[in-house]
């Protein structure tokens, strides 16, 4: 990685809230979104926790494990607006999804909803469901840019019909990074009587969630994303009634344990054989000192973050002389903007690459299957400075020139 000075001398400024984490002071890191960064104070608790384990094996999962669990999934459950019956926890949220969708009895010549946004580990998974049921996925093909969120709506809806089972839809995308109309698009579906499972992988702690008022059949997010919980912390939501017909994709001795304090649903998700349950207990640490940095909490907190985001979009539009491509209210905590055609030619890893190597940036670079065919995408994180989206600028502007543009 060569010396940052290579653009003009960038003076960048440092957060005061970076020391929080351990991340690499060399680099800009403008990519929270990806996989998250968690604080130290959380690291450290669960290091605890994992002495714990180790100290005493046997004690821990046989008495002290499940009282760990049940106490982080009941907050996590206050956090997103959920009963704590209806809520288990998975490692991330392709799992959640893959959960739902192997658990589900599809027919050939039913239809699956999806969008042309969704992201691909999902769209995989909805692929090998269709080759091995017969199902059909519809995709549902909404533009990029757009100039409101009831496009969105319109081109799933356009879709729906009699053979219609189930739609997978984003909370927030993850290569475009809109906010979908969720709540609108429950509706409607269940309107026609169409079950919503959502991939809400950013959602929880870049958006207030309250997942009863959203009423998805299905819903999963990461913890480890925007919470900031350590990585292999996600959760899954499933309506009660949906519960008994939703497996985890490992069976093990929940499925025929004797136990009836607890409904099936909780007894197989939450113990599918030996692992580290850490980083599931350590939501609410992270939950709470999330929470603790600024006066407001945590609507402080999304605040903030959605308006750093929306300041660095501006910003980089205006450097790299584009038009944003979607309307302030459909971003949270992160934001896309179009590389200019200069840089079109390229491969998206080369420049990602490039970036990295050459001015210490860790950023996203997305390909896109239309025009504009790649686009940067931003994260803004509290330990982030308006000053580091100015050094991917005067960066991106550099290789723009490079190329001739």
């Amino acid at each position: 990685m060569k010396d940052k000075e290579s653009v003009s001398d960038f003076n960048l400024q440092s957060s005061p809230f970076k020391n929080l984490w351990s991340l690499d002071p060399k680099v800009t890191f403008l990519n929270h979104g990806s996989f998250g960064a968690c604080p130290i104070a959380v690291l450290s608790f669960q290091q605890q926790l994992r002495s714990q384990l180790e100290q005493e094996p046997l004690r821990f999962f046989t008495r002290e494990w499940e009282v760990l669990l049940d106490g982080a999934k009941s907050k996590l459950a206050a956090f997103v607006g959920a009963d704590v019956e209806d809520l288990v926890f998975v490692p991330n949220a392709t799992t959640g999804v893959n959960a739902v969708l192997r658990s589900l009895i599809f027919h050939p010549g039913d239809e699956i909803i999806t969008t042309n946004h969704e992201y691909n580990a999902c769209r995989n998974a909805l692929d090998f469901i269709a080759s091995r049921t017969g199902a059909q996925i519809v995709v549902a093909q909404i533009p990029f840019g757009l100039d409101s969120p009831q496009q969105i709506v319109e081109a799933v809806i356009e879709r729906v019909s009699p053979q219609t089972r189930l739609a997978l839809l984003d909370h927030v995308t993850s290569q475009t990074a809109l906010i979908f109309p969720l709540q609108q698009l429950v509706q409607q579906l269940q309107a026609r009587g169409v079950d919503t499972l959502v991939d809400g992988a950013h959602a929880p702690g870049m958006l207030p969630l309250n997942l009863r008022e959203i009423g998805a059949t299905y819903y999963t997010g990461n913890c480890h994303k925007w919470l900031c919980a350590p990585k292999g912390a996600a959760f899954l939501y499933v309506q009660r009634d949906k519960q008994p017909e939703i497996r985890p994709l490992t069976i093990s001795h929940g499925a025929n344990s004797p136990r009836t304090d607890k409904s099936r649903f909780q007894l197989e998700f939450d113990w599918m054989g030996t692992d580290d349950p850490t980083a599931y207990m350590c939501v609410p640490e992270a939950i709470a000192f999330l929470g603790s940095l600024l006066p407001g909490g945590w609507d402080e907190l999304r605040q903030r973050n959605h308006q750093l985001a929306l300041q660095a979009r501006q910003l980089l539009c205006q450097t790299l002389q584009v038009l944003p491509p979607c309307p302030e209210e459909m971003i949270g905590s992160m934001a896309v903007v179009p590389i200019p055609t200069a840089l079109s030619n390229r491969n998206f890893l080369s420049i990602r690459d490039e970036l990295f190597d050459r001015f210490g940036i860790q950023v996203q670079i997305v390909p896109w299957q239309e025009t504009p065919k790649l686009l940067v995408r931003i994260s803004a994180q509290i330990y982030n400075t308006i000053e580091e989206y100015e050094y991917l600028g005067k960066a991106l502007r550099e290789l723009i020139t490079e190329s001739g543009g």
